[in-house]
């Protein structure tokens, strides 16, 4: 019996590997002669490049560079001949803030900007760049900056040579605009707020119709300059308008994030003579229906049963008529969310629903 397991991190909780982990764990308690292959996956946000190293091998560079709030700090990203994977998290991440420093009205893409920049200096001419979990919503212009500060010699975009040669492509499931009412301040900057800020205590309308003004400003003037404008292309709107910014000025391509991945590594061949392959995430709903990591899972599962676990269920039944051949919550009925997502409870919590699943892998 071969099984192929390939989860999503569960946020703020395991990585993608620990997961997978799990769920090997609990295959082999039930069926301890099973074949198991685990695939580290990610859609552009938390793993992405080390589900590319895992799956391509290559260098990680360490660089220094300027995190949201410009302070130094040291971001990674990974180098292959003369391809480049960057997570644009590990410079412009959320997770790089504490919840009281969180503010995308001042936190800026400057150091993603300088990891495309060391990469393009160590020879990359093609540059993935992973769009999730951004800090920010400065339409990519923080990232321009930094791009401009290390190879325009007179401060000018057009100045700039070194990156002509590079391929661009930006992985991101997400296809809203720049701007507009389902543009990226609209719709994904209040997350980004602290709270406690002493201005606002969290996300004003105000503060939203600032960010939302900048970028449509920022859009109209970078047309003119252009002669054309992409702020109303899909995937605009990922990480706060960064993926405009690639979009219209390094003329990326956009592609979903878990395809770019399976294309890489070749999961066609993965899954060649699997028996069933398992997926998950923290929470699995009608969200997930909308493009999400397990549904790219499922799309190229080319025929092989898919079971889904995850930390919190809805929409069962939506879930299963997508498709999944069975769709489990991880999570035992009465465990507090603090309890739930502690990393030993959460690997435990994943092991015994797997280790349940004898009555589903025995009909395979």
């Amino acid at each position: 019996m071969k099984i192929v397991v390939a989860t999503d991190s569960f946020k703020g909780c395991l990585t993608s590997t620990e997961a997978n982990q799990a769920v090997a764990e609990g295959i082999r308690r039930t069926f301890p002669d099973a074949d198991v292959v685990q695939v580290p996956v990610s859609d552009g946000g938390e793993g992405f490049m080390e589900a590319f190293f895992a799956a391509i091998g290559g260098t990680l560079v360490e660089v220094p560079v300027r995190d949201p709030l410009m302070r130094p700090i040291t971001a990674k990203y990974l180098l292959n001949d003369d391809t480049a994977v960057i997570e644009m998290a590990q410079a412009s991440g959320l997770t790089l803030l504490t919840a009281e420093e969180r503010n995308p009205l001042v936190a800026t893409t400057y150091g993603t900007g300088q990891l495309v920049a060391d990469a393009v200096r160590k020879g990359a001419r093609h540059i993935i760049v992973g769009l999730g979990g951004s800090a920010t919503s400065d339409a990519g212009i923080g990232m321009l900056h930094a791009l401009i500060d290390s190879f325009a010699s007179h401060g000018s975009w057009d100045d700039i040579t070194a990156l002509k040669p590079v391929r661009f492509t930006i992985a991101s499931d997400v296809k809203n605009p720049l701007y507009g009412k389902n543009g990226a301040a609209h719709v994904f900057a209040p997350q980004k707020f602290s709270p406690d800020l002493p201005h606002s205590k969290g996300a004003t309308l105000e503060d939203i119709t600032t960010l939302d003004e900048r970028a449509r400003k920022f859009a109209e003037v970078s047309a003119k300059h252009f002669g054309y404008d992409r702020s109303q292309m899909e995937g605009a709107g990922a990480a706060g308008g960064l993926g405009y910014a690639f979009l219209q000025y390094l003329d990326a391509d956009c592609k979903p994030g878990i395809q770019l991945l399976l294309d890489t590594i070749h999961f066609d061949q993965i899954i060649n003579d699997a028996d069933l392959i398992i997926t998950g995430e923290g929470s699995a709903d009608r969200q997930t229906l909308m493009g999400k990591l397990p549904m790219g899972i499922l799309a190229q599962s080319a025929g092989v049963p898919v079971c889904l676990i995850a930390g919190r269920i809805s929409d069962r039944e939506a879930l299963l008529k997508a498709g999944f051949a069975h769709v489990e919550c991880i999570t035992p009925a009465g465990l507090t969310l603090e309890e739930a997502i502690r990393k030993d409870v959460a690997m435990q919590n994943i092991s015994d629903t797997v280790s349940r699943f004898g009555s589903i892998l025995n009909t395979v």
